[in-house]
């Protein structure tokens, strides 16, 4: 994009250039922006300078009292100083009108440039900028003595008012340079990292000037200028721009112009490496390629842009600018890339083949091993300690409601004392030698369904369960073992984003539907019916001989004894009434008595109280509410403070609803037995061979449940630095499953939900941020710690008794759902059912919708619901014990879409599989460069920085 007059400004000017020094060559040194490059590589060099804070002042009050203040300031967006309301605005996206930057070049390119001036204080640095020839000796004096005024700064100190420093007419001598204790107490001083360097740009008019004056000067060394800039950053830039009196804003545009440039990060590369006026010339004019223009009339020029949660990536504005270059002939991706730019499975090489038995194993713990010392190292972080907090409490509601439903579906041959101690024994071990520590193993749905099925299968047929069990449990672990020989783990990279969404869906769905069909089991043990029907009944609590609390209930339901013997957890349990209940007639007013009714009623309120108070603070996370810290720490602890405010209530008004229950004695569940299973039992020899089908079964089934698991939890969005691991946690399951078959325990796999909402609290960030910019995601904290401290305190929950059996169980069953709701609605497959019931021009803008037609993604939903629905039905009738095969049954449907899906279309909606990426069309795999538009805004989002899309978490 060429101003007028460019073209003859650059020729008249070449000669007014004055440069002081040449950069050091080096990788990208000394590059002109509109000249040839060498390599592509060095085309494709992203800039990596620190950030650069620029400060806009102002010259003000000529000719009474001219002084310098502080009006606008930058990183990557412009505060403004709001003078009325005395504070600075919030951040922003900066817009300049372009005739400022064509007199922003004209000034400069007849002005006065100095690269890598030698200039060691503020007073040197007016000595060089003064240096103009068409200055007199008297107005050298005197535009030296204005710019060495102290200038006035809004400093908003934590604990202080705003505080103006005023302006000193004198010059400022060597120690009146030093920073001000002010701008060392600044809180934007926090914002930027080590290293950070500083701009300076100072505009105004100026009435004994005869004609503008602009200055540009790139400092050789970056040094402190004393009191210039507010922050005591060393400078690195300094740029002077004024003139005579003229109508307008002339002059404060200009020094905006210049700092909305510095602010970009290409253009402040260039200038950075520039070696003439030439090439800073031509940094603006590649600016000005960039420049968007919108048209007047259509937008309020007043407006302020608010920041972009996601900024473009530099990526795409390098590549652009390399396809306008070059044209065609620019490198596209290897059909390997995804549209994120990353490799695909196929690359990584944990998921090469290596030809050896067990060889990807010993692969495995070769480069975990190198990480052991480091896995303990990176977790003393406080980050750690809040993870583990409500990790465990996740954990600790899993195993209750797991054990619950497992002793229901085993009539108590396992129960809430075996689900404890097999998440802390196989959590713990798991967390010591995997090759993922992130992963937390628990009980899952689709594992509970097929005990159920096996138990289902035990009782029709006469056999001894446990010890059936057993050997279900050495074959899964002698297949387990044969997939780690052989490398299976490596078909992980057949699991694309369709199986990875119906797997998660399925999981979500299974936490919903157990939370809620609990409640639905309480509601009808203690129905809520009018006062005076037959079933209004009585629940009283006194205490015995004994000193322990009893409880009594006038009614004598069935279901209502199931749940007093399941959830209250009662030490004395009598259906005779107590004597001073039966002195009142049964009418249950009297102190600690409660109505069936009540039960009922409060029990929901805590259930909906805990889900909603969970809910709302996740989303306080996000919001504008609170400072950054405080919003943090309640979206980290909303499970936490959802239970703390369930049990408050709870003990507040005395309610007598289902509480925890926690086991009393250390012994197994079912009466008789013992810790080991006998091998055999009543059952004939041969069921240990017969064992082996059921077993197949349920191999597959624990492999696709671990590995989808562990390629969600392993994706390269996560930025994981240390490596995966999948044969070596497939080992690490085999074993633990042959080690609770053994003992009588729970089956055990990578739980998805709890896993990804472990990872998620140990997300790491940055800290040093421009204002208004989101927090970069910069990995997770990956360690052994957390989780091991997760199941240690979970094993000590079994003697935490005295204190857990005061959490109503409604509680974690909101908790539970709370957690299937975030669950299934962080996935991309939830945003494409919703678009099923939203028309079209309501619809939002989700990036697939620019490329593929409507109808063909309510196609691809429809199957994936059809898929989920025959999941779901499979799963609950009697021909669930195909269920495993019909997991599998996944990938061949996503095989299939192939005939009906084009590879564009599949690259949108899910991703490549292997076999395909080397037979789909270059251009299929750059669909942002299939527009007549190289800088189409089809394109834009496509370099954009990739958040983790399936984001499952309990916070």
């Amino acid at each position: 994009m060429k101003l007028p007059g460019q073209e003859e400004s650059d020729v008249s000017s070449a000669s007014k250039n004055v440069p002081t020094g040449e950069l050091d060559s080096g990788p990208g040194s000394g590059l002109s922006p509109d000249g040839p490059l060498d390599t592509e590589s060095r085309e494709l060099e992203v800039p990596k300078d620190l950030p650069l804070f620029i400060q806009l002042n102002e010259l003000l009050g000529w000719p009474h009292a001219p002084e310098w203040k502080e009006t606008g300031r930058w990183v990557l967006f412009e505060e403004k100083l709001e003078v009325g309301a005395g504070r600075w605005s919030a951040p922003h996206v900066p817009t300049v009108a372009l005739p400022s930057l064509q007199k922003l070049r004209n000034l400069l390119a007849k002005g006065l440039v100095l690269l890598d001036c030698p200039a060691l204080s503020l007073q040197e640095l007016t000595e060089q900028v003064t240096r103009v020839e068409s200055l007199s000796p008297e107005l050298r004096g005197k535009l030296k003595a204005l710019l060495l005024q102290r200038p006035q700064h809004l400093i908003q100190t934590p604990c202080t008012s705003p505080c103006w420093r005023s302006a000193n007419l004198r010059e400022a001598s060597q120690e009146e340079e030093a920073p001000l204790k002010e701008q060392h107490q600044n809180p934007l001083r926090q914002k930027f990292p080590p290293g950070a360097e500083a701009g300076a740009v100072l505009a105004g008019q100026l009435g004994f000037l005869e004609q503008p004056l602009g200055v540009f000067v790139r400092l050789r060394d970056p040094v402190v200028l004393g009191p210039l800039i507010e922050v005591p950053l060393p400078s690195r830039f300094f740029c002077l721009l004024l003139g005579p009196p003229t109508l307008g804003r002339g002059y404060h545009e200009m020094g905006r112009a210049v700092a909305i440039l510095l602010s970009d990060l290409q253009f402040q590369w260039r200038v950075r490496r520039a070696s003439s006026l030439h090439d800073l010339l031509a940094a603006l004019d590649a600016f000005l390629e960039e420049v968007t223009v919108l048209p007047p009339g259509r937008w309020d020029p007043t407006a302020r842009i608010p920041p972009l949660k996601c900024l473009p990536s530099e990526h795409k504005r390098l590549s652009s600018q390399l396809r306008v270059a070059k044209g065609p002939s620019v490198r596209r991706r290897t059909p390997a890339e995804d549209r994120h730019g990353r490799r695909q499975h196929a690359a990584n090489p944990e998921l090469r083949r290596t030809g050896r038995l067990f060889g990807g194993l010993v692969q495995d713990v070769r480069r975990k091993a190198s990480w052991y010392p480091s896995d303990f190292l990176d977790a003393l972080h406080p980050q750690c300690v809040s993870a583990v907090l409500y990790v465990y409490l996740a954990t600790v509601t899993n195993a209750i409601t797991f054990g619950g439903l497992l002793g229901e579906a085993t009539d108590g041959a396992q129960g809430v004392l075996e689900s404890f101690l097999g998440t802390a024994v196989t959590g713990a071990a798991f967390c010591l030698t995997a090759g993922q520590p992130l992963t937390i193993l628990s009980s899952t749905g689709p594992v509970l369904v097929f005990e159920r099925l096996l138990f289902s299968f035990s009782r029709d047929h006469s056999l001894d369960y446990l010890p059936f069990r057993l050997w279900v449990g050495i074959w899964v672990a002698i297949f387990c073992l044969v997939l780690v020989a052989t490398e299976a783990s490596v078909l992980v990279r057949y699991f694309t984003r369709f199986t990875e969404e119906g797997f998660c869906a399925l999981i979500s769905l299974i936490f919903i539907y157990d939370a809620v069909g609990k409640m639905l089991t309480l509601t009808r043990a203690y129905p809520i019916r009018r006062p005076g029907s037959p079933a209004y009944g009585c629940l009283c609590q006194y205490p015995d001989t004994g000193g322990n609390e009893s409880q009594w209930t006038s009614t004598n339901s069935k279901d209502r004894d199931d749940i007093l013997s399941m959830d209250l957890g009662l030490v004395n349990a009598s259906l005779l009434p107590p004597p001073e209940c039966a002195q009142r007639g049964g009418h249950p007013r009297g102190p600690g008595c409660h109505t069936v009714p009540d039960i009922a009623f409060f029990s929901i309120l805590l259930f909906l109280t805990s889900f909603l108070f969970a809910m709302a603070l996740k989303h306080v996370k996000t919001s504008r509410f609170f400072p950054s810290v405080v919003r943090k720490m309640l979206g980290d602890f909303s499970s936490v403070l959802a239970i703390l405010l369930g049990c408050g209530l709870d003990a507040f008004l005395g309610l007598a609803t289902p509480k925890l229950m926690v086991p009393r004695e250390f012994k197994p569940t079912l009466p008789g037995r013992g810790w080991l299973v006998s091998p055999f039992g009543a059952n004939p020899w041969w069921l240990s061979v017969a064992a082996a089908l059921p077993a197949l079964l349920l191999s597959i089934l624990i492999f696709m449940d671990q590995q989808i698991t562990g390629v969600i939890l392993n994706r390269a969005e996560y930025r994981l630095q240390k490596g995966a691991g999948f044969h070596l946690d497939l080992f690490c399951v085999a074993v633990l499953m042959l080690l609770t078959s053994v003992l009588g325990l729970p089956w055990y796999v990578s739980a998805t939900v709890i896993s990804l909402a472990h990872m998620d609290s140990l997300r790491r960030e940055s800290r040093a941020c421009a204002p208004g910019e989101a927090p970069s995601f910069l990995g997770i904290r990956e360690q052994r710690l957390s989780g091991l401290a997760v199941f240690i305190l979970t094993g000590i929950s079994i003697f935490l008794a005295p204190i857990l059996k005061f959490i109503p169980m409604p509680l974690l069953y909101g908790i539970f759902l709370y957690m299937g709701v975030t669950a299934i609605s962080s996935i991309q497959f939830t945003k494409r059912v919703q678009l099923l019931l939203i028309p079209a021009k309501h619809q939002p803008d989700l990036l697939f919708l620019r490329h593929v037609p409507l109808s063909r993604v309510h196609l691809f939903t429809a199957i994936q619901l059809a898929c989920l629905g025959l999941l779901w039905i499979i799963k609950s009738t009697p021909a669930a014990i195909i269920f495993p095969i019909m997991l599998l049954g996944l990938v061949g449907v996503r095989k299939a879409l192939e005939w009906v899906f084009s590879p564009q279309e599949l690259l949108w909606l899910d991703e490549p599989m292997p076999e395909k990426e080397r037979n789909i069309p270059e251009k299929g795999m750059e669909p942002e460069y299939s527009f007549s538009g190289s800088d189409s805004e089809d394109s834009e989002l496509m370099y954009q920085p990739k958040a983790p899309e399936i984001n499952i978490s309990v916070n």
